[in-house]
């Protein structure tokens, strides 16, 4: 699918864009307007599955997704994998009852503002995993030490996603029924030394109270 682009990631109190997209965990499409009037939707949009830092952000939004089910509030993962791969992925690795799009389009991340950076840029950050990682290391090699060690085998679809000249931030959007972002976190890169920063899960506990009334 196609949609328009902004410039910046979109922050509480922007309209959410419509955007429509493959189902991994059921057949047929989702579409953000399928939740208006009808629940709030946290939305988290991530790098396709041979990325691992993605691969465990899904895992900590299926973790989360029985605390904001209490609270009404609804959960989307995005990553920009081709919708066969991605269904042949939680096929083994399930994520009971948590909702999942493709979009190897990277629509999704261009109609909420999250940027691409090229790979000039990756190459000259450096990610420091303490307990993980002998030393800070450039997000390229960690993905490959990361990928070996969780056992995660590249395929062709896998390849063609990472073919790109850029790399995608990943970011994450809880919009109200009426469609309004009212909380987000966006992923930072920048050169240099970098800590990966997860969102804090009370924040966004609290913003979901918010948007349940």
């Amino acid at each position: 699918m196609s949609t328009s682009s902004v410039e910046r990631p979109l922050q509480p109190g922007d309209r959410a864009p419509n955007i429509i997209l493959d189902a991994i965990s059921r057949e047929g499409k989702i579409a953000l307007t399928d939740f208006r009037g009808r629940s709030p939707l946290l939305i988290g949009l991530f790098r396709g599955l041979h990325c691992a830092f993605c691969r465990r952000n899904v895992a900590a939004m299926a973790q989360l997704k029985p605390a904001l089910a209490e609270k009404g509030v609804e959960c989307l993962a995005v990553v920009n994998t081709p919708v066969e791969r991605a269904r042949l992925y939680f096929r083994y690795h399930p994520t009971p009852d948590l909702l999942a799009a493709s979009d190897p389009e990277r629509a999704s991340h261009r109609a909420f503002g999250l940027r691409e950076i090229g790979m000039d840029k990756v190459m000259g950050i450096r990610i420091d995993l303490p307990g993980e990682l002998p030393e800070p290391m450039d997000p390229i090699a960690i993905n490959e030490l990361l990928n070996k060690k969780e056992g995660y085998e590249i395929t062709e679809a896998d390849q063609q996603m990472m073919a790109s000249a850029k790399e995608l931030l990943v970011g994450q959007f809880l919009i109200d029924r009426g469609g309004i972002v009212r909380w987000s976190f966006t992923e930072v890169l920048e050169a240099g030394l970098n800590t990966p920063k997860a969102p804090n899960p009370e924040e966004l506990m609290s913003a979901a109270s918010q948007v349940a009334h």
